[in-house]
């Protein structure tokens, strides 16, 4: 096994010729390409023993060509110079028998902004195999002192991204990411933890491993609630499914102009509470910042919703084009994408109070860790399935008084946005959003399980 992650692949002047050489080769009359430089290392383990451990290097090309308003869209990874011309082709090709989009517009020209600055950081891009080890030899450890059994993984990766097409558009950036999630199982209970950063250095094992094992000890033998409404504690795990899910499906421009979402003739009114507020930044430094979207636009902050407000969607170049008056805030996917312009760095307002106020004053009620297998059952409504997962526990009298069954739960999110009552001061950092955790009032559980 060797120490040293595998060689870094091509650099931007690099990414740059490449794309250079499949816009000159593209006969299209408008051509995008977008250059993806990948490596990661994972490091997975469970019955509190590594069983995988990778390292994964690849550099895939998107071609985008556009005839009229015919468009075609091809992949490829490989970056010979006669393969990227066999691309550029391909490209032309099935833009040539593709049937035409009438709203397409135009792909975007360049606007004159540059992005924030982002960059890899280092510590992260060299992590190899033995440190990521090591961080699952602590989280073992804990687990092995309290009898559980560990299960979870130590990831870290370094991308590059440069995006280029026939109308100007040159956007490269770089950055790093790494995780650290680990389940920890006893006899009749389980806990969870994860923490994200694109430090490697600030994601600490001990306390990861900690927190999944305390939460494990303490949801042990657990107890059935009756379905119904209860007052509800979501630590930020759960509040992330919630919110991002709600962003993903109906923030964006695609659902509101195709009356999908609950935005569709009701940007202005009054959603949800007046404490809440929902912005878009992929410039703050509190989460995985991408200072450009997949056509190389400069990302624009958004508020979404503020005190309660809806005050806008996400939009592309695509969404922006069919809508009078509509201004692309640089949200777009790669294409081909059947999604939408979504929010990928979203900010919860945070509020006043602890975790542990939340729980001290709370007379009865279920504190959640994560949700798991959550479902859009209605976008239109908000209306989203899932069941708690890894440590549910029944509050009485301020205190936690033991672990819960999990418990299905059928939930309007603006609904459960419009009765809270309590937000956290400190929020946690996920891959798509940062949030603080939040006491519901009437939270709808619709069905207990056996486990």
């Amino acid at each position: 096994m060797s120490s040293q992650p595998a060689a870094a692949g091509p650099g931007r002047e690099e990414m740059l010729r490449m794309a250079q050489t499949i816009l000159e080769a593209s006969r299209a009359d408008q051509t995008e390409v977008i250059v993806f430089n990948a490596r990661g290392g994972l490091t997975r383990f469970a019955n509190n023993a590594i069983h995988q451990n990778v390292h994964e290097a690849s550099v895939d090309c998107s071609v985008r060509a556009v005839i009229g308003k015919k468009i075609g869209v091809a992949w490829g990874n490989d970056p010979s110079p006669e393969a990227l011309k066999d691309l550029a082709a391909r490209a032309y090709e099935l833009a040539r028998h593709a049937q035409p989009n009438e709203e397409f517009v135009s792909l975007p020209s360049p606007a004159g902004a540059a992005g924030c600055e982002v960059s890899p950081v280092p510590a992260t891009v060299n992590c190899g195999p033995e440190q990521r080890a090591e961080s699952v030899r602590e989280m073992i450890d804990i687990a092995r002192g309290q009898s559980l059994s560990a299960a979870g993984q130590v990831a870290t990766s370094d991308d590059a991204f440069l995006i280029a097409n026939s109308l100007g558009i040159e956007a490269y950036w770089a950055v790093s990411n790494a995780r650290m999630r680990v389940v920890m199982q006893g006899a009749d209970s389980t806990g969870f933890a994860e923490a994200v950063s694109d430090d490697v250095q600030s994601l600490l094992a001990r306390e990861v491993g900690s927190t999944a094992a305390s939460k494990a000890v303490t949801s042990a033998g657990p107890k059935e609630l009756e379905p119904g409404a209860y007052t509800v504690i979501l630590e930020p795990l759960a509040v992330e499914d919630m919110v991002s899910t709600l962003t993903v499906y109906d923030m964006n421009a695609l659902a509101h102009q195709e009356g999908r979402s609950f935005t569709s003739g009701h940007l202005g009114e009054k959603v949800c509470g007046d404490n809440i507020t929902l912005w878009d930044d992929g410039c703050d430094p509190r989460t995985h910042r991408h200072p450009y979207d997949f056509e190389g636009v400069v990302r624009k902050p958004v508020t979404l919703i503020e005190n309660g407000v809806l005050k806008a969607v996400t939009y592309d170049s695509f969404t922006a084009g069919r809508e009078e008056g509509a201004v692309n805030t640089g949200h777009a996917l790669p294409a081909p994408n059947t999604w939408g312009p979504v929010p990928m760095n979203v900010f919860l307002k945070p509020g006043d109070y602890s975790l542990e106020q939340m729980i001290a004053e709370t007379e009865r009620g279920v504190l959640v860790t994560r949700f798991h297998y959550t479902n859009m059952v209605h976008p239109a409504r908000t209306v989203l399935t899932g069941m708690t997962r890894d440590g549910t526990f029944l509050i009485e009298n301020g205190q936690i008084v033991g672990g819960l069954k999990n418990m299905r739960f059928t939930q309007s999110i603006l609904e459960a946005l419009s009765h809270v009552d309590m937000i956290g001061s400190e929020g946690v950092a996920f891959d798509y959003a940062w949030v603080p955790p939040l006491r519901i009032e009437g939270f709808n559980f619709s069905s207990a399980t056996a486990f």
